[in-house]
Formats: structure tokens, C-alpha cells, sequence
């Protein structure tokens, strides 16, 4: 069952849809809250979020592989050719996993352990490098630099007030994926599968002009 507290900042209701979210907004007057146990202190606001038409909204719901999952949170980043969507889910399980919607490319994507492969600064990161994590290789494909622009609803960390960081994104044979984030030190890796919208088996969408596409 959800949890339902109150913002610290102009007291309206805040429904918390998973247990184990560090970090929410206020959907009445955009503050960015943080969970304390029980209690939630405001620590920033969120800036008007940018237009990025998605079909996908907080409550979407939807299957990967065996499991249900619902999206509770989303970051937003923008850089020179436009800009995605990084939607945080959570699976029927309670795993925590992340969407990402960019130009209608989608992939799932969770957190993993590089084992200490990654490179520790992007710099030493070029395109068409081969990376090996476990059992599986990966190609560089583009290393972006993005500009942060907001987030809302649940995520399973602290993350507001960021300004540019960079992401490796790199491919495998059979659609493998992984994106290499240097939002952290040490940067973290979060490794899935690019997937096709119809799989997904996506309900409680956006409607508007122009979804889905030609």
C-alpha cells in the first residue's frame, strides 16, 4: 500500500508508492523532499520541466521479462541534439530498474557491479572501445554530455541540483546495453537490454497528437 505523508514545504499530501525511495517531489509546490525514516525535509525545488513528449508517466505500468513494474520517478537531461527521459520503475519484486526514452528508443537498464573495470574518469573512454564486464562485451557507441534539468517522483537515491555529466553508452550482441554514469565517483554501471515499446506491454499511458508514431 502506498504511503501517504506531508510536504514539509506547503503541507500538501505526498503519496509514496515504494518503500524503499530515498528521494520524492512535491507535485503541489515542486519541492524536491528527501526521506528521513518517516519524515521528509526539503532540500531544493525543481525548474519547470521541459517538453519532451513520452507516452510514459508517473503509474505507467508495464512488464519486463517475468516481472511487473510500475514508474514512480523520472530525471530529465538535455543535451546538443535534444533530450530523455530516464524513468525510474519498480518490479513486483521491489527491484529497482530504470527506463530510458530517447527519439522512441527504449532500453531497461539496472544497476550493476563493474567489478572495477570502468574507467574512472570519461576521459580515458573513446568511441568504438571494447569494454568487458563479467561474461558479456560491450562497444562504445557515444559518449554525451548532458545537461541536467529535473527530476519528479521517487528515485532511489539523492539527486537534485546537478549541472553537466557525462554518459558512456555502450552495445553488445543481442541487444545487450549498458550505460556507464559519471554522475558518481567511481562512476556506476548500469547494464540491461534495448526493447521494443510493444513489449513492454505498457498501460495507464499519455495520450496525445501524434502517439504513436507512423
Amino acid at each position: 500500500m502506498p504511503t501517504i505523508a506531508s510536504c514539509p514545504n506547503c503541507g500538501a499530501p505526498v503519496e509514496l508508492r515504494w518503500a524503499q525511495a530515498v528521494q520524492t517531489t512535491c507535485a503541489y509546490c515542486r519541492s524536491v523532499l528527501v526521506r528521513h525514516e518517516m519524515d521528509l525535509a526539503k532540500v531544493g525545488e525543481v525548474a519547470e520541466l521541459p517538453a519532451l513528449p513520452s507516452p510514459i508517466q508517473l503509474g505507467t505500468e508495464g512488464r519486463y521479462g517475468s516481472a511487473n513494474f510500475m514508474v514512480v520517478g523520472r530525471i530529465v537531461y538535455e543535451y546538443e541534439r535534444g533530450g530523455w527521459n530516464e524513468w525510474h520503475f519498480v518490479t513486483s519484486e521491489g527491484r529497482s530498474g530504470w527506463l530510458s526514452d530517447a527519439q522512441l528508443e527504449y532500453a531497461v537498464t539496472f544497476l550493476a557491479d563493474p567489478k572495477g573495470k570502468l574507467p574512472a574518469e570519461p576521459a580515458a573512454l573513446r568511441r568504438g572501445q571494447v569494454l568487458q564486464f563479467g561474461d558479456k562485451r560491450y562497444e562504445v557507441l557515444t559518449l554525451t554530455r548532458a545537461r541536467y534539468r529535473g527530476v519528479e517522483g521517487e528515485l532511489p537515491f539523492e539527486y537534485w541540483d546537478k549541472s553537466e555529466v557525462t554518459f558512456a553508452d555502450m552495445r553488445g550482441e543481442g541487444g545487450l546495453f549498458a550505460t556507464a554514469d559519471y554522475t558518481e565517483r567511481p562512476p556506476l554501471l548500469f547494464a540491461g537490454q534495448l526493447v521494443a515499446f510493444d513489449d513492454l506491454r505498457l498501460r495507464n499511458l499519455v495520450q496525445f497528437e501524434g502517439w504513436p508514431a507512423a
